[in-house]
C-alpha cells in the first residue's frame, strides 16, 4: 500500500543523463552535392545536444516515478518516448508534451490528502507555451502540478498529469535557444523579431506554426504578417530538402493570394530560418505541389535592424551641434536656442526634425528649419525625448490629475503658429507608476519604457498600435526585461537589445545590456561617474558621458572621446 506521510523530497536541477553532443561541422551548409531529406527531428541546429535519460526502475516507489518522468521529460527524442514510459497507456497516448513547459529553479514531490494523488511542487522561473512565448516569473513563483499514479503489471506508473514538461533551468539553457521570428511594420517596410524559445534540435517546423498563429501578445496590433488568418500547416513537419525549406501550406489560403503576399510570406519565412543552418532558401507548397512564387519588382524586401545615422546631436555652450567622428559642428539650418538652456536634445533618423527640453526638465521643445523652437508642453517632468521615423517626438511625464502620461507631437510640416498634432496614451498598466525613460525602437513599432514604483523598477518593452496614417493609438500590454539593477535610463542598441544603467555622478556605475534573446542581463565594465548613455549600431557604439566628458564602449572598458559637449544622443 502507498504510505500516507508527507513525503518531500528536493532534487538538485541537474539532471542524471548522459549527454550527446553531435559533431559541430555536420551543422554547416554543404556548398555542393545533394543534402537529402531531413527529418523533423534534425531540421534545425544540429550541432544541439540531446538528453538520453533512463527508464523507469522496477519497483520504483510513486514519487521516485513522478520525479523520473519529469526528469525524462528532457528527452524529445523519438516524440518523448522514454518520458511516455512512466505513463499508463491510456495517459500515454493522452499526454501533448508540446504544450508548456515550466521551466523551474527547485522541485519536489508532496503526497496530498487524496490517495495516489501527489503534487509537482515547482519554483518557477519561466514558463514557455506552446509558440514558444516565455512568460518570466520572479523568484518564489510556485505552481503545483498534480500527478494520480495507478498500478500497471504490479509497477506504478502515472495515469493522469497535465499536458506539458517541467525542466530545470540549467536544462533550459542547454536544450532550448531564443529565435527570432519575424513579422512587419504595418506598411511592410521594416521587419520586426518577435523572439520564441524553441528546443534547438525542433526548430524548423517550431518556428513555422508560431509565425502562422501570429505575433505575441505584446506586438497584437502593432505589428502585421503576410500570411491570411486560418493559413495552416497541410502537414505536421517541414523538411529541409536539399538546403529547402519544404513550406506546405492549406492549398485555398495559399493560391488565393496575390502575387505579392506570396512573396511576403517566402521573404517573412526567409528572415525567419536565418538562424537556421541548414536552410538555404524556402519553398512555398499546396498539397505538396511547389508553388510559384514570382519577384516582379513591386516587393522590397523589408529592411530588418534598422541603422541609425552615424551622428549624434548634443549640446554644446548652450546650443545644439553635431558631434561626429569626435568632433563638433554646427547643427546644419537651426536657429539659435542658447536662450532656453537646452538639455537632452534628440533628432529626427529621417528629417531634419530635433527636440529637447530646458535645464529643468520641465518644458518640451521642438524645432524644424527654418523655424524658431516651440514649446509643445510644460509639465513638472519629463522624460529625454524620442523620435520614431514618422517623425512623431514622444516624451512621458505626471498628466494635471497627477497619473503618468505618454505624449506624443508631430511638429514636422506644421505651420509656425499652428496647432501641433498631439496624442496623450494613459495604459492601464503605467497606473501608480513614475516613467523614468521612454525610447522608441529604430523600426518604430516598440517602445522601451523604464518605470518606478515605490523604488522597484521594471524595464519594459510594449508594442505602439497606430491608426491607418501612422497616428498612435495605444500601447499594447509589455513584456517585461531582467535587470539586476535599477535602472533610470536606457537606449536601444539593436533590434532585439537595449542598453541601460541608473546615473550617479559620485559613484561607479556598470551598464548593462538586456536582451529579449537571454534572460540573463551582461554587465559592461563600470565607470565612474556616468550620467546618461547614447548607442549607436550595435555594441561596440555606446556611448556614455560624466563630468570628464565623453566615453565609448571598447572590449571590456571605455575610451575617452571628447570633453566638451554634453547630453550626445544619435538619432531616435
Amino acid at each position: 500500500m502507498m504510505r500516507k506521510n508527507l513525503v518531500m523530497r528536493y532534487r538538485p536541477g541537474v539532471l542524471m543523463v548522459v549527454l550527446v553532443l553531435l559533431l559541430a561541422s555536420c551543422a554547416r551548409i554543404p556548398t555542393s552535392g545533394p543534402v537529402g531529406k531531413s527529418s523533423e527531428g534534425s531540421a534545425g541546429n544540429v550541432s544541439a545536444p540531446v538528453f538520453l535519460p533512463a527508464g523507469p526502475q522496477s519497483g520504483a516507489d510513486p514519487e521516485t516515478i513522478i520525479e523520473d518522468f519529469y526528469r525524462a521529460g528532457s528527452g524529445y527524442e523519438d516524440d518523448y518516448a522514454v518520458a511516455r514510459e512512466y505513463l499508463t497507456q491510456a495517459s500515454s497516448v493522452a499526454w501533448k508534451p508540446d504544450q508548456r513547459a515550466l521551466v523551474y529553479r527547485a522541485a519536489r514531490v508532496v503526497a496530498t490528502s487524496v490517495e495516489n494523488v501527489y503534487n509537482y511542487e515547482l519554483d518557477v522561473a519561466y514558463t514557455v507555451d506552446a509558440d514558444g512565448i516565455a512568460t518570466q516569473s520572479p523568484a518564489g513563483t510556485m505552481e503545483n502540478i498534480p500527478a494520480t499514479v495507478s498500478k500497471v503489471d504490479g509497477q506504478w506508473r502515472i495515469s493522469a498529469i497535465p499536458d506539458g514538461t517541467a525542466i530545470p533551468e540549467e536544462t533550459f539553457k542547454v536544450i532550448y535557444g531564443a529565435y527570432p521570428i519575424y513579422f512587419y511594420d504595418p506598411s511592410f517596410t521594416y521587419a520586426v523579431p518577435d523572439v520564441r524559445w524553441f528546443i534547438k534540435n525542433k526548430t524548423v517546423k517550431a518556428m513555422t506554426s508560431a509565425l502562422l498563429a501570429g505575433p505575441a501578445p505584446y506586438l497584437r496590433g502593432a505589428v502585421v504578417s503576410a500570411f491570411p488568418s486560418g493559413i495552416k500547416l497541410a502537414r505536421e513537419s517541414v523538411p529541409v530538402v536539399s538546403g529547402a525549406a519544404q513550406v506546405d501550406l492549406s492549398a485555398k489560403e495559399l493560391t488565393e493570394a496575390s502575387t505579392e503576399d506570396r512573396l511576403r510570406m517566402q521573404t517573412q519565412l526567409a528572415l525567419t530560418f536565418r538562424s537556421q543552418p541548414d536552410v538555404v532558401n524556402v519553398e512555398l507548397r499546396a498539397n505538396q505541389d511547389l508553388v510559384r512564387v514570382d519577384d516582379n519588382g513591386s516587393v522590397l524586401p523589408p529592411v530588418q535592424n534598422k541603422n541609425v545615422p552615424a551622428r549624434q546631436i548634443a549640446v554644446n555652450g548652450k546650443e545644439l551641434v553635431r558631434y561626429e567622428n569626435n568632433r563638433v559642428s554646427p547643427l546644419p539650418d537651426m536657429q539659435t536656442v542658447s536662450a532656453l538652456g537646452p538639455r537632452f536634445p534628440a533628432e529626427s533618423p529621417v528629417s531634419q526634425t530635433v527636440a529637447f527640453l530646458n535645464e529643468s526638465r520641465t518644458t518640451l521643445y521642438s524645432m524644424v528649419p527654418g523655424q524658431p523652437a516651440r514649446a509643445l508642453t510644460t509639465r513638472s517632468t519629463l522624460t529625454h525625448p524620442s523620435l520614431s521615423l514618422n517623425d512623431w517626438v514622444w516624451v512621458a511625464g505626471p498628466g494635471a490629475a497627477g497619473g503618468t502620461e505618454i505624449v506624443a507631437y508631430h511638429p514636422a510640416g506644421v505651420a509656425e503658429g499652428t496647432v501641433v498634432p498631439t496624442v496623450t496614451l494613459a495604459p492601464s498598466w503605467l497606473a501608480g507608476w513614475t516613467i523614468k525613460d521612454l525610447r522608441i525602437s529604430r523600426e518604430g513599432v516598440r517602445a522601451l519604457v523604464i518605470s518606478e514604483q515605490n523604488g522597484k523598477t521594471r524595464v519594459q518593452v510594449a508594442g505602439i498600435i497606430r491608426n491607418a496614417d501612422g497616428t498612435p493609438r495605444e500601447l499594447t500590454s509589455p513584456i517585461t526585461l531582467v535587470t539586476d539593477s535599477e535602472p533610470d535610463q536606457g537606449v536601444w542598441v539593436n533590434e532585439t537589445t537595449v542598453a541601460v544603467m541608473k546615473e550617479a555622478p559620485a559613484a561607479n556605475v556598470t551598464p548593462e545590456l538586456l536582451s529579449l534573446t537571454s534572460g540573463q542581463p551582461q554587465q559592461l565594465a563600470p565607470w565612474p561617474g556616468l550620467v546618461s548613455l547614447s548607442a549607436g549600431n550595435g555594441q561596440e557604439e555606446i556611448y556614455g558621458q560624466s563630468a570628464e566628458g565623453i566615453f565609448q564602449r571598447l572590449g571590456n572598458g571605455w575610451s575617452p572621446q571628447l570633453k566638451g559637449p554634453i547630453d550626445p544622443s544619435f538619432p531616435g
